[in-house]
C-alpha cells in the first residue's frame, strides 16, 4: 500500500467535508455600498438590529436553559422521589393529590431556575455596583445606614420567608396562642424584625471587614444574649412554645438573596478601605445573620406577651376562622396571594436600590436592558416558586411528616397503623430524617462554594470533600435529633443550650480559619429547598404526634454542622501536629544512626 506524500491543511480538510457547518459570505449579508466618483469604496450603511426567527431563538436558548433547568432538577427531584418512595414503600400510603403535587414541584424547579438566573443578571450586579461605588462617594455612617436598610429589604425577598409565613396556618391558637399571633396578625412585624436583625448583622459584619476584627469575640457577645433570652423564655410556659420559631428564624434568613447581596456590599466597602484582600473577607456576616434574628424574635415575643393576652388572641383567631375564604378578595386567596407575595418581595428591594443609585450615587444604571431582564426573571421566578411551595414542597413535606409516626404509633388516616413494632418503627423514622438531612445538604450548591473557600483558606489542608461530608453529617444528625424532639415532646432548651455551649468551648480552642468556616456553614446549609421541606415536615409531624408546635428542627440542623466542622478541624490539627512531630524526630534518628555507623 503506497503512502501519498501530498499534505493538506486540517482546516482545508474540515472546510471540504463541511464539518457540520454552513458558510455564508459576509458580502452576501452586507450588500456593497458601491464606490464614489473617485473610485473609493463607500462606507457600508448602518444595519438595523438582527431579526431572529422563533426557531433560531429556541436553538440559541436550548443549551443555556437546559443547563440551568438541570441544576434545579438535580436539587429538587432526588428529595421529592425519596419522600415519595418512603411514603409508598415504607409507610404504605399513597400520596394525596399526586398530580397537583407534581405540578407544584415542577413550578418550584422553574421558579428557582428563573429566580437564580434573574439574581445573577439583575440583583447581583446591582448589589456589586453599589457595594463598590457607595464607600467611595459617601461617609461611613450613611453607608452603614444603607447596609441596615438593605438587610431589611433582602429579608423580605428571601424565598424561604414565605414558607415561614405559610407555616402559621398549621398552628393551633388554643395550644400556642403567642406562636399563632406571631405567625398571623403579627407576621408582617415578625418579618420586619427579622430583617432589621439581619441589617444589624450586616452592619457589624461590615465593620469587622473594615477593622479586621476576630470572629470569636463577636460570637461570644452574640451567644450571651441569645442563650440568656432563651433560658428566660423557657421558664415561662407560654413563651417556651415560641422558642422553636425564634431559633428557626435564624436559619431561614441566610438564603440565596441575603448572602450574595449583603456580602457583595460588605466586601465592596472593605475593598474601598483597602482591606478587601484579607482572608476574613466574606466571613462573619452569615454567622451574625443567623444569631441576631433569634434575639429579635425573642424580644418581639416578650413585647407581644406584655401587650396582648391569650384570651384576646383566641378571640382574634375565632374571628379569622369565621371569615369564609369565598368572601376574600382575589389577592388574599391562592393563587393570587402567592403571585402578589412574589411581586411585593422583589419590587420594593429593586426600588430601594434604584433610589440609592440615582439619589446617592447619582449614576445611571449600566446595561439597563440586561438588568431589567434579570429583575423580570426574578419576579417571575419568585411568583412561580411561591405557587410551587404551596402546592408542591409544603404539601409533600407535610404529607410525609404527618405519616411518618404511622411507622410506630396509631394515627388517624393511616390504615393499619402502627405498621411496625415500636422500636423498629421509631428507628425507621429516625433513619428517614437522617438520610433526608444528609441528601438535602449534599445537594446544596452554596456548600460547594464554601468548601472551595475553606480549601483556599487552609492552603489545601482542609479538603472541600471533607468539609461537605462533615457539614452533611452534622445537618443529618441535627434533623434526626429534631424528629426525636417532636416524637417525645422534649423541651427545645435542653437540646439547644448544651450544644451551643459545646460549640463555644470548641470555638475557644480552634483556629480562626476553622471558626469562620464552621459557623458560616450553619447558614449556607439552609437553602430555599431544604427550609420549606423541613418546616412542612416538622409541622406535619408535630400535628400527628400532638406536639404543641413543630418548629425546632432547622435550628438543630444548624448547630450540628458547627460542632462537626469544629471537631473535624481539631482532628485535622492533631493529625498535622503528629506529622510535624514525626518529621522532627526523623532527622534526629538519621543523625544518630550516622554517628553509630563508624563505631
Amino acid at each position: 500500500m503506497s503512502v501519498t506524500k501530498n499534505q493538506a491543511r486540517y482546516a482545508d480538510y474540515l472546510r471540504a467535508i463541511g464539518a457540520g457547518r454552513r458558510e455564508l459570505s459576509f458580502n452576501a449579508i452586507i450588500p456593497s455600498a458601491g464606490r464614489d466618483a473617485r473610485g473609493r469604496p463607500l462606507p457600508a450603511p448602518a444595519t438595523g438590529p438582527i431579526r431572529l426567527h422563533p426557531d433560531e431563538v429556541a436553538r440559541l436558548l436550548r443549551p443555556y436553559v437546559s443547563v440551568r433547568f438541570l441544576d434545579q432538577l438535580k436539587a429538587v427531584v432526588p428529595l421529592a422521589v425519596y419522600l415519595a418512595l418512603f411514603q409508598i414503600l415504607i409507610l404504605r400510603q399513597l400520596i394525596a393529590d399526586s398530580w397537583l403535587v407534581t405540578g407544584g414541584l415542577f413550578a418550584v424547579i422553574l421558579g428557582l431556575m428563573f429566580f437564580m438566573e434573574g439574581l445573577k443578571l439583575g440583583l447581583m450586579p446591582f448589589g456589586e455596583l453599589i457595594g463598590h461605588r457607595l464607600p467611595r462617594k459617601s461617609p461611613l455612617p450613611l453607608v452603614l445606614l444603607i447596609t441596615l436598610l438593605l438587610g431589611i429589604g433582602v429579608t423580605f425577598a428571601e424565598p424561604a420567608i414565605g414558607a415561614l409565613q405559610a407555616a402559621g396556618q398549621n398552628v393551633s391558637p388554643e395550644r400556642a396562642p403567642y406562636l399563632w399571633a406571631l405567625l398571623n396578625p403579627w407576621s408582617g412585624v415578625l418579618v420586619l424584625v427579622i430583617g432589621a436583625s439581619v441589617g444589624l448583622a450586616a452592619v457589624l459584619g461590615t465593620l469587622r471587614f473594615l477593622y479586621g476584627w476576630s470572629l470569636k469575640p463577636l460570637i461570644y457577645a452574640s451567644l450571651v444574649p441569645v442563650l440568656g433570652l432563651t433560658l428566660y423564655g423557657a421558664s415561662q410556659p407560654e413563651l417556651a412554645k415560641v422558642l422553636g420559631l425564634a431559633w428557626d428564624a435564624g436559619a431561614v434568613t441566610t438564603g440565596p438573596v441575603t448572602v450574595p447581596l449583603v456580602l457583595s456590599l460588605g466586601i465592596g466597602i472593605a475593598a474601598a478601605a483597602g482591606r478587601g484582600d484579607s482572608g476574613l473577607s466574606g466571613f462573619g456576616i452569615v454567622t451574625l445573620a443567623s444569631l441576631f434574628p433569634i434575639i429579635g424574635v425573642l424580644l418581639l415575643t416578650f413585647y407581644v406577651a406584655g401587650t396582648v393576652t391569650p384570651a384576646e388572641i383566641l378571640a382574634a383567631a375565632t374571628t379569622v376562622a369565621s371569615a369564609s375564604t369565598e368572601h376574600l378578595a382575589w389577592y388574599a386567596r391562592s393563587p393570587g396571594a402567592e403571585v402578589l407575595m412574589g411581586i411585593r418581595a422583589i419590587l420594593p428591594l429593586v426600588l430601594f436600590l434604584l433610589v440609592i443609585l440615582k439619589l446617592v450615587l447619582k449614576e445611571a444604571l449600566p446595561r439597563p436592558r440586561e438588568i431589567g431582564l434579570g429583575i423580570a426573571l426574578t419576579v417571575i421566578g419568585m411568583c412561580l416558586f411561591n405557587l410551587g411551595l404551596t402546592y408542591g414542597l409544603s404539601a409533600l413535606g407535610g404529607s410525609a411528616g404527618s405519616l411518618v409516626p404511622a411507622a410506630f404509633m396509631e394515627i388517624p388516616g393511616a390504615d393499619g397503623s402502627p405498621l411496625y413494632r415500636y422500636g423498629v418503627g421509631l428507628t425507621l423514622a429516625v433513619v428517614f430524617a437522617w438520610v433526608l438531612g444528609f441528601g438535602a445538604t449534599i445537594a446544596e450548591p452554596a456548600l460547594n462554594a464554601l468548601g472551595v473557600t475553606a480549601e483556599q483558606l487552609t492552603n489545601g489542608f482542609f479538603k472541600k470533600r471533607t468539609l461537605i461530608l462533615a457539614v452533611s453529617v452534622g445537618v443529618a444528625c441535627g434533623i434526626a435529633l429534631g424528629l426525636t424532639k417532636l416524637v417525645f415532646d422534649l423541651p427545645l432548651v435542653w437540646l439547644i443550650v448544651p450544644p451551643y455551649l459545646l460549640a463555644a468551648a470548641l470555638t475557644l480552642v480552634s483556629s480562626e480559619e476553622f471558626v469562620n468556616v464552621a459557623w458560616d456553614s450553619a447558614g449556607v446549609t439552609t437553602g430555599p429547598i431544604t427550609v420549606p421541606l423541613v418546616l412542612a415536615m416538622g409541622l406535619g409531624l408535630g400535628n400527628a404526634t400532638h406536639a404543641v408546635e413543630g418548629f425546632g428542627i432547622l435550628c438543630l440542623a444548624s448547630i450540628g454542622p458547627i460542632i462537626s466542622v469544629l471537631l473535624t478541624g481539631l482532628w485535622a490539627r492533631l493529625h498535622l501536629w503528629r506529622q510535624a512531630r514525626a518529621a522532627r524526630r526523623e532527622p534526629a534518628t538519621h543523625s544518630a544512626l550516622e554517628a553509630q555507623s563508624p563505631l
